[in-house]
């Protein structure tokens, strides 16, 4: 909330905000800081704001950054606000008739006692407790020594003192402090800062961001997010009593001067006012680059106005936190600079409750930030003009994507009425660069042989779905996979949202084009819907067919193009299922293929996360590769359909291969062999051939970790190690007949050795 130019100083407002009632107080103009813990007067103006307005449950100083005490805080200064109302107002405590019973000349010193009391009672209750203590006991001494016609006059007036300090003595606020007392001289207010520690929020954004570190927290980790001239510090901490550690971000624009912060509240207004249409937010990222630029020229002429010098780095980090907290998601952004972060989750009401996030180390983890109701409901109009799909009452789901330079990520998001308490947010954080298999390996999800063997299977031209639970790593998986065809062949991809690696792919110079269909969740929409889209790419020429994720009715058209591309090209996608017989159950019972047409599936890789005991660490894994039998009728369990290649040992903590596949028993690749010369009935061939690409996957993880360079387990080396070996099987092949791998496998590591050494220099 900004109060209006020429706003009286100390004027407040409340306003209703997600669910809410806030008391804003203007200091905006006031010769210091406005601290509740540091100034007799501010906790005064605050209480008598609460005494006329005891429904509000958050109150914020206004000024270059505004000083937000939160529900704790705010009701520990009501209760003050109501014994204060309860006791003047209700018992007129003041009067006459309660100070004294006969002995009419001591009403005035009583009067003044209690006055005294009462004064301090908004503006520093700890001294008025101190003060009614004394009281008591003087009266208690006068009480002893009084003559018979004074006591029980001054008895019941030691009566009230009495119920006055059990009723103070048992506010929130006095037992947070009786703890820290000993020592206490009055005037003191040191001992207020162990009760109010307000969040410090910028005055150009409203989402609020507790800076400081909690008092007997401890520190697990701390690194810098971030690049440049826009660093954010993260710190993860363990708290004695909480599961969950928290993940404490300190962003820039929470460390920024007084001088800075007016700047930037200053351009806000302006820039506020020249929001971006609609369709300029289908080209985000030349919107952003155009705001930021006008940031820039703002922020430079204000400078020179007000008198404020700024450096080129100065300008560039106040311009790019401009922009992300006027066109763009506010600290969302700052959050999205984390590569460790996979799961960003913004629970309803959004306002009250924490951001929630799951960390590729520390996993589930509470946070330091709470949006406003007004960046939230912000985020959402934006979402909805970026994915052009609506977010209203009759469509309460959006799902849709942020890109925002090399950062990827999956929105989705529900209002009410699915959502009664209203917006909420599930924010998927994609790798910038895609997964391979080297990373993969490296991050056990699979092993070296589990590796080399999809490697084959991709190259077998099969169908195969990917499944698992949500965050287990399919979709992540598939994109791999598809670093794993041959560029020369056409990819066409097909999603609802667009999580793929996509624009990674164009840029290695695959062929590859994406179809953006309507999503399983919506009824009506311009988008065309997946199986319409799915039928479409099959007039489009021989294509790999990649589906993001096969939800609905998409399904049969998914199958029709399996039965149309097998032994073709690849046909591959994501579905939810814990297991082979589970994604047979989704795909015949729930989502109506025939079972026979289901028989089009020649490959079910499952993914899964697996806990530790303590149930407080989890890990992605793939736990099982089965190849789908051709020979049963109705049930594939009953009739012995599903074969396992590879099964995951708990114990060892990886993959094995089963004895169908180390035997020869594998029916798919079979199928694969009959369609390469020299491999038809020769199944040492083919495993030697799965060996060779498991070994170079090794071979790869190896030599990253023993150099250092991360970057041979990238897309770009991915690739280009694919199509070596590629070329060198090809070469061995015409020259011997068939590519063994003690023949291929020297020449490609030669090649390794040398482009390792060529990256060094």
């Amino acid at each position: 909330m900004q109060f209006q130019k020429g706003a009286k100083l100390y004027s407040s407002e409340v306003q209703r905000e997600g669910g809410e009632d806030i008391l804003y107080i203007n200091y905006i103009g006031a010769p210091y800081v406005p601290s509740i813990s540091d100034y007799p007067k501010v906790m005064e103006r605050v209480v008598d704001f609460l005494v006329e307005n005891q429904n509000v449950s958050r109150v914020i100083l206004v000024q270059q950054k505004n000083y937000n005490y939160d529900f704790e805080e705010t009701l520990i200064l009501l209760e003050i606000a109501q014994l204060y109302t309860y006791l003047v107002r209700q018992e007129n405590i003041l009067s006459q008739k309660k100070l004294i019973t006969n002995q009419e000349q001591f009403f005035t010193q009583r009067y003044n006692e209690i006055f005294s009391f009462i004064f301090w009672l908004k503006q520093d209750p700890i001294a008025a407790y101190f003060e009614l203590k004394r009281l008591i006991i003087n009266s208690k001494i006068f009480l002893e020594k009084a003559d018979v016609q004074y006591k029980i006059d001054q008895s019941n007036y030691l009566n009230l003192l009495e119920k006055v300090f059990l009723l103070l003595e048992n506010t929130k606020l006095i037992q947070a402090v009786l703890p820290h007392l000993e020592g206490y001289r009055r005037g003191n207010r040191e001992i207020y800062h162990k009760v109010f520690r307000p969040e410090v929020i910028p005055n150009f954004t409203f989402t609020r961001l507790v800076s400081d570190l909690p008092a007997d927290a401890e520190i697990v980790a701390q690194y810098e997010i971030g690049k440049d001239f826009d660093v954010s510090l993260v710190n993860i901490l363990r708290m004695k009593d909480e599961s969950k550690l928290i993940y404490h971000l300190i962003p820039p624009e929470n460390i920024l001067s007084e001088n800075y912060n007016m700047l930037l509240n200053l351009a806000r207004g302006v820039l506020i006012e020249h929001q971006p249409k609609a369709e300029e937010f289908t080209d985000t990222e030349r919107t952003r680059q155009v705001f930021f630029n006008i940031s820039k020229d703002l922020l430079q002429d204000l400078a020179q106005n007000k008198g404020i010098k700024l450096s080129y780095s100065n300008l560039n980090q106040l311009a790019t936190i401009l922009v992300r907290h006027t066109i763009g998601f506010g600290l969302i952004e700052v959050l999205l600079q984390d590569k460790n972060l996979q799961d960003i989750v913004l629970n309803a009401p959004i306002s009250r409750t924490n951001i929630f996030l799951r960390h590729q180390t520390y996993d589930e983890c509470s946070t330091n930030i709470l949006p406003s109701q007004e960046d939230v409901d912000s985020w959402a109009a934006k979402f909805r003009m970026i994915s052009g799909r609506p977010l209203d009452e009759a469509n309460p789901i959006l799902d849709t994507q942020l890109e925002i330079g090399k950062i990827r990520a999956r929105i989705s998001i529900i209002q009410q009425p699915l959502s009664p308490d209203g917006l909420a947010y599930a924010i998927r954080r994609h790798r910038e660069s895609p997964w391979t298999l080297p990373l993969f390996v490296k991050n056990k999800m699979l092993n070296p042989f589990a590796a080399g063997l999809m490697s084959f299977l991709i190259d077998g031209s099969r169908t195969l779905l990917v499944a698992g639970t949500r965050s287990s790593g399919k979709t992540s998986l598939l994109g791999s996979l598809m670093l794993e065809i041959i560029p020369r062949y056409r990819i066409i991809v097909i999603e609802d949202s667009l999580e793929l690696p996509v624009e990674s792919l164009r840029n290695l110079k695959y062929d590859i084009l994406r179809m953006k269909v309507r999503s399983a969740l919506l009824k009506t929409t311009t988008e065309v819907s997946a199986d319409d889209g799915i039928r479409t790419s099959l007039r489009l020429g021989d294509s790999c067919l990649i589906m993001g994720e096969v939800r609905s009715v998409e399904a049969k058209a998914l199958y029709e193009a399996m039965r149309i591309g097998a032994l073709a090209n690849v046909v591959a996608g994501t579905i939810h299922g814990a297991s082979p017989y589970g994604v047979f159950d989704r795909v015949v019972n729930d989502l109506g293929v025939p079972a026979t047409s289901f028989k089009a599936t020649d490959i079910i890789t499952i993914c899964n996360p697996i806990k530790s005991p303590d149930g407080l660490h989890s890990w992605k894994r793939v736990l099982q590769i089965a190849e789908v039998r051709k020979h049963w009728n109705k049930d594939p369990i009953e009739e012995k359909g599903f074969v396992d290649l590879m099964k995951y040992n708990v114990e060892k903590d990886e993959l094995e291969p089963t004895d169908d596949l180390i035997n020869g028993d594998s029916e798919v690749i079979k199928s694969i062999a009959s369609n390469v010369k020299g491999w038809a009935g020769n199944w040492d061939a083919v495993y030697d051939n799965i060996l060779l690409r498991a070994k170079m996957k090794k071979e790869i993880v190896e030599v990253a970790e023993k150099t250092g360079n991360a970057n041979l387990l990238e897309a770009g080396f991915n690739t280009l190690s694919n199509h070596m070996f590629h070329r060198i099987s090809d070469e061995i092949g015409q020259e011997i007949g068939l590519p063994w791998g003690d023949r291929v496998f020297p020449e490609w590591q030669r090649w390794l050795n040398g482009e390792v050494k060529k990256r060094k220099i």
